[in-house]
């Protein structure tokens, strides 16, 4: 594949160079949010380092992490940097587990933001001839903002679809023939479904490539979604907190995702003793974002669970790349005492000949731990013999109890009968958060 680039020169940057640029980039975004965000200044002050401390990379584990309870407590103008009059827009998380985090941009966070985003789309081979179609939700969600604006920078012709009205999604994809699909993986694998059951093959439609972030999703999924749809599948990450998608993502390789080093730095870290590990090592995620002016977060624990790698990638880029999340360190449960992620459940279906249409039931019953599994069976090979079902659901059960190490209940069901998402998807419905247990 030709070697494409957005921004040759940031992105092509030798390394010792990018670490310079960071190493300055950083002393100069710990001063900028000592002197303006109160919050974090006391944070600092209570950690007992001032700006003058940081003077090299290395120092930056002196310095206080954020999480999202930070955040919420510091919501709505806590972290905010600039003067409010400097700001021209915000976004926000869904705020389901809690208070909203609210995220502040200037015109430059908005263009710096953009901007990584269209090196995503070139990354995936878009170019200015490219009609990008745009299926992540708008608003104050950043996926459909972040990928909008990253088209335009490009030069595509954008199709600003938003989520939802799938039948409207699949018209505009055909009449106007769109060759990128930008949404999260689990409606890029509903939007495949209800092609099919248009009558319409893969070769039927114009796309190429497909841009898909915002929840976890398996190599199993990526897959799946390539052969349904007839494209190349890309992962591309961010977070709200951090400007949104485009942080990092995936070249022409599809080993990893590039972050954006120029940026943003990233940390791996043991998430239970805040220890920085060394690259190559599995912990989790920390962003120090080094050119945000209105929500700059200094060691901003994501809680997802990956390893970094720098070695060097043939699509030239030479930024670190982050694998794929394994996980999310507050989406993993623990039942009957045992780790279990939902991206190992998507992986036994995926493996086994299921769609990823399932949901995962966790319950409490005279103080044991119950654990369902509700899956969808795929059209040519449902079967409402309970002898047949039975049998498959026996098959699938030891899968999960290999993968797992504990035996989950299987239930197929027939298909259509779980809840499609043209959003996040709701994979997990754990009862026992309910009645105030940790899980």
């Amino acid at each position: 594949m030709q070697k494409k680039f957005y921004q040759p020169e940031a992105e092509t940057m030798p390394v010792n160079e990018i670490k310079k640029l960071q190493e300055f980039k950083l002393i100069r975004q710990v001063r900028y949010v000592y002197e303006n965000v109160e919050y974090y200044r006391n944070l600092m002050d209570e950690k007992g380092v001032k700006p003058e401390d940081i003077t090299c990379l290395q120092d930056i584990s002196k310095l206080p992490f954020l999480s999202k309870n930070d955040l919420r407590e510091a919501y709505p103008y806590g972290m905010l940097a600039t003067d409010l009059n400097n700001c021209v827009r915000i976004h926000s998380t869904s705020g389901t587990t809690g208070k909203r985090v609210v995220a502040f941009y200037t015109q430059n966070d908005v263009d710096m933001w953009e901007e990584c985003c269209a090196r995503a789309i070139v990354a995936a081979g878009g170019d200015a001839g490219d009609v990008v179609q745009v299926a992540y939700g708008y608003g104050l969600f950043t996926g459909g903002a972040g990928l909008h604006g990253g088209s335009h920078k490009v030069g595509c012709l954008t199709l600003p679809m938003s989520s939802g009205n799938t039948n409207r999604q699949i018209q505009f994809m055909m009449d106007l023939n769109a060759t990128f699909l930008c949404c999260t993986p689990s409606y890029a694998a509903y939007i495949g479904e209800s092609l099919k059951e248009k009558g319409y093959k893969p070769e039927d439609n114009k796309l190429k490539a497909g841009i898909f972030g915002a929840e976890p999703w398996t190599e199993e999924m990526r897959k799946d979604i390539e052969k349904s749809l007839g494209i190349k599948a890309y992962d591309i990450y961010g977070l709200t907190e951090s400007s949104g998608p485009g942080v990092a993502f995936e070249c022409c390789e599809q080993n990893g995702m590039h972050i954006n080093e120029d940026h943003f730095y990233a940390e791996i870290i043991d998430p239970d003793t805040g220890e920085v590990l060394p690259e190559g090592s599995k912990g989790e995620l920390v962003f120090t974002s080094l050119d945000k002016e209105a929500f700059p977060l200094i060691r901003y624990r994501t809680r997802d669970i990956t390893v970094l790698s720098r070695e060097k990638c043939s699509c030239g880029r030479t930024f670190i790349r982050m694998h794929k999340p394994m996980g999310r360190s507050d989406d993993m449960m623990i039942i009957r005492g045992v780790n279990v992620f939902p991206s190992q459940i998507e992986a036994v279906l995926l493996n086994n000949g299921y769609a990823p249409n399932y949901q995962i039931l966790v319950d409490r019953v005279n103080n044991t731990d119950t654990f369902e599994i509700r899956v969808e069976m795929l059209p040519e090979d449902f079967s409402d013999t309970p002898k047949v079902i039975t049998k498959k659901e026996k098959k699938l059960q030891a899968a999960m109890k290999e993968m797992l190490g504990i035996n989950p209940v299987i239930r197929l069901a027939a298909p259509k009968s779980i809840a499609r998402s043209e959003g996040k998807a709701v994979r997990v419905i754990d009862n026992r958060k309910k009645m105030g247990i940790n899980t």
